[in-house]
């Protein structure tokens, strides 16, 4: 990638955030170590481990039974691992539980230096419990729907290894998909399935540990989806008010966009300024700049930063302005990659004469022509009959069936609690065909939210739109107009020139690629027919091993990534 980086600091990196104590992640990792363990020690047992000592005395079904508590044991080990690295307090609970029953299970099979190895990793994260203090992440009952599909793929794997396992006392060989399956669902239920053994040894083998996996996999999403929700992202009341203030007074062109309602917001200590948020994947993603006095920012990063150590969230900033980027690095020590331009136009100096804009003024003339009037006016004087069909079309219109946007969406159209907002509607014969929406941008500008037309309209109409705009302006106290967001335009407008690098061009051609579907050209060519002013944009992030992951984050957070949307299960919120 190209995209230049901001200046780093040379104050040290804050503490809690990059110089943590590395006992969560060594014990992370040991519990991998463990459950693996686990999960081997419990399957192997049960083809060809001699039982011995203990076992002599000890009936076979209990021996059994610790056998297959084992393998479960192991899979949820190896489910925490990751959670241990991110410091979580319920992930250690659920460890020392589980370290605790491994040292028990390990000593009923006589298993003495796995039990030695469960017992050092229990020894550990007691030892080091105070490091482990972050709280949950916020949940959602789709959680508990992955969940469920994660523990029977495995449930399933490795009921069919232990099957294979044993199948030299299946009596007539190893069966065939359909009873397969019929054994392996009726096992994991308790039930006798069609599959018979020469040995009661090997069927209590296999129905114990077909049972726990069961049993796992049935209770697990369960708990999941009945426990009471953690908050999800919300913008209160008195943070909306706020926060309202704030961008009419200091608001950059995407501040008002963290008025959306699926955002949760920090405020700095003297309450001047805040950082809006939303949790993605485990990365504390703010978009914009911070809101408020600039001179509170630091205040604001510094709440900010304590809500991301609290939670062993990542935390990142999404589509800065350079100004508040080269604050960031210099208060956190995280690293500043340019992610594109945002196109500005000044709406008071803007004209269609000029050779530059010839093309512009010819679409627009042509679609003029064709009987296109372009309306102008604030959402509060929007009719309810026109804010019906607007809602109606913005969804049949829409080119994908999510709404995406995050950063530089409000998420939201023709609301009443957003009077000052700006409508544009083209119509022709009396029908609309096209609308935008612009949201404010502190006293007298105002930023492209929503763009939606119709797929038989002609085109050139956002064309006529946005002129028509730029013209109006001034009559709405209007001076600068926020455009598109162009991704990556400095790679696309210096990759195609002359004596461009190979790395360049390289770059360029890939971003001309994945233009066939994410439109990343399309907008800078549109973007750059009004000549604007460019604003570089950036993304912040602590180290260069935390990029991928925060990247795949924002663009789940621009739901160019999505699941599917699930309704409520077991009730709760």
């Amino acid at each position: 990638m190209t995209g230049r980086d901001l200046a780093r600091p040379t104050t040290p990196k804050l503490p809690g955030i990059l110089t943590a104590s590395r006992a969560p992640r060594l014990l992370g990792t040991l519990t991998y170590v463990v459950g693996t363990l686990d999960l081997l020690t419990g399957l192997l047992h049960s083809w060809r481990v001699h039982l011995h000592g203990l076992t002599e005395v000890l009936p076979g079904a209990l021996s059994d039974a610790a056998a297959a508590a084992t393998v479960v044991s192991g899979i949820f080990l190896i489910v925490l691992g990751h959670s241990l690295k991110r410091r979580k307090r319920r992930a250690w609970r659920a460890a020392v539980a589980l370290l605790t029953l491994s040292v028990v299970l390990h000593a009923i099979k006589t298993e003495p230096a796995s039990a030695l190895i469960s017992l050092v990793g229990l020894g550990l994260l007691v030892r080091h419990r105070a490091e482990f203090r972050a709280l949950g992440d916020p949940t959602t009952r789709w959680r508990a729907v992955r969940a469920f599909v994660l523990l029977l793929v495995v449930s399933v794997v490795i009921g069919g290894f232990v099957l294979w396992l044993n199948r030299r006392d299946l009596v007539g060989g190893f069966p065939g998909l359909g009873d397969l399956v019929q054994e392996l669902g009726l096992g994991m239920v308790g039930l006798d399935g069609p599959v018979e053994f020469s040995q009661d040894r090997a069927a209590d083998i296999v129905g114990f540990l077909l049972l726990g996996l069961g049993l796992m996999t049935l209770l697990t999403p369960v708990y999941l989806a009945l426990r009471p929700p953690e908050p999800r992202p919300s913008l209160t009341d008195a943070d909306e008010v706020a926060l309202r203030r704030l961008v009419g007074l200091h608001g950059d062109s995407l501040a008002y966009f963290n008025t959306r309602r699926d955002k949760s917001v920090v405020w700095s200590a003297s309450g001047k300024s805040a950082v809006a948020y939303r949790v993605v994947s485990g990365v504390m993603l703010a978009s914009g700049d911070p809101v408020g006095d600039p001179e509170a920012w630091p205040g604001a990063i510094q709440a900010f930063l304590a809500e991301a150590r609290a939670h062993a969230w990542t935390p990142a900033v999404l589509g800065c302005s350079e100004h508040a980027g080269t604050i960031w690095v210099r208060e956190t020590g995280f690293t500043a990659l340019e992610l594109g331009d945002e196109a500005v136009v000044d709406a008071s100096a803007f004209t269609l004469a000029g050779r530059p804009m010839r093309n512009v003024r010819q679409m627009v003339g042509r679609v003029a022509r064709a009987g296109y009037a372009v309306e102008v006016c604030r959402v509060r004087d929007v009719t309810a009959e026109v804010r019906d069909k607007a809602l109606a079309d913005a969804a049949a219109w829409r080119s994908s069936a999510t709404e995406r946007g995050f950063s530089m969406a409000l998420g939201r159209l023709l609301e009443e609690s957003d009077p000052e907002c700006v409508f544009v509607a083209a119509r022709q014969d009396g029908v609309v065909r096209a609308f935008l929406q612009f949201v404010p941008w502190g006293p007298d500008g105002m930023s492209l939210d929503v763009m939606r037309r119709d797929a038989t309209a002609d085109a050139g109409v956002n064309e006529l739109m946005i002129t028509e705009t730029l013209a109006a302006a001034p009559g709405l106290g209007v001076q600068r107009v926020s455009l598109n967001f162009a991704a990556f335009r400095s790679v696309l407008e210096r990759g195609g020139k002359l004596g461009a690098g190979p790395v360049l061009k390289a770059w360029r051609r890939v971003l001309l690629f994945a233009s066939r579907w994410l439109q990343i050209e399309s907008l800078y060519r549109f973007n750059a027919k009004f000549q604007p002013q460019w604003q570089p944009r950036f993304l912040v992030y602590p180290s260069g091993s935390d990029l991928p992951r925060v990247g795949l984050a924002a663009l789940e957070a621009e739901a160019f990534l999505t699941w599917p949307k699930l309704g409520r299960l077991g009730g709760g919120a």
